[in-house]
């Protein structure tokens, strides 16, 4: 998709939203983000506007780059909605349940295949929920009926505070090399991108100065 985001863009969205959480506008979880601005602007360019995005619950930079108005993810995110973004018209699902995106994306996908449409699922999902069977099953039932899909992983290394690669006792995962390039978008197939990055800034359902649960 065509979008007129850059990366500073994306971050102004996100430290207004958390001055609003700071100022108590919001009364509900949020899940903030920090440095994958370039790699979400470099896959959202390959991403049509009758494309399906499934997200998880962090989920604004997508809605924004996915062309959800800025002033509607804001009103959304207000209204408690920050990490269960859904939105029909602009092709938008989210889900805080861990890889519970992951079954709607391949029924979507299913569905797009049943119909003939030219058009696919994205799902993007954790570090954590890419080692989760739900997810091993649906990419391999993805794989073996070539349903128009992609999942999307993006690799902060941790799943709230718990390092991945310890609970796998690992030092990489099952589609990774073991550099790690923080710059990059890799593409493994045509089912399987990812990148990974750093959580600088923002807590887990926070900001860095408050928290909710």
């Amino acid at each position: 998709m065509k979008t007129n985001y850059s990366e500073q863009g994306l971050i102004d969205f996100e430290n207004d939203i958390s001055k609003c959480f700071e100022d108590k506008m919001i009364r509900a979880p949020i899940h903030l983000t920090r440095s994958n601005e370039k790699q979400l602007i470099e896959i959202f360019k390959e991403v049509k506007e009758d494309d399906w995005c499934c997200l998880s619950w962090r989920s604004h930079y997508h809605s924004l780059l996915k062309g959800m108005p800025k002033e509607k993810v804001k009103e959304d995110i207000i209204n408690c909605r920050s990490i269960e973004m859904c939105n029909k018209k602009y092709r938008i699902f989210s889900s805080a349940i861990v890889g519970g995106n992951i079954p709607i994306a391949t029924g979507m996908a299913m569905d797009i295949k049943r119909r003939n449409q030219t058009n696919m699922a994205w799902c993007f999902i954790g570090d954590m929920t890419s080692m989760t069977g739900g997810f091993r099953e649906n990419l391999e039932y993805c794989k073996n009926w070539e349903l128009p899909i992609r999942f999307v992983i993006e690799n902060n290394g941790v799943s709230v505070k718990t390092n991945t690669y310890d609970v796998w006792n690992t030092d990489k995962l099952f589609y990774e090399p073991i550099i790690k390039n923080y710059e990059k978008v890799y593409r493994v197939d045509d089912y399987i991108w990812y990148y990974f990055y750093k959580q600088e800034r923002w807590q887990h359902a926070g900001t860095d100065v408050r928290i909710q649960f």
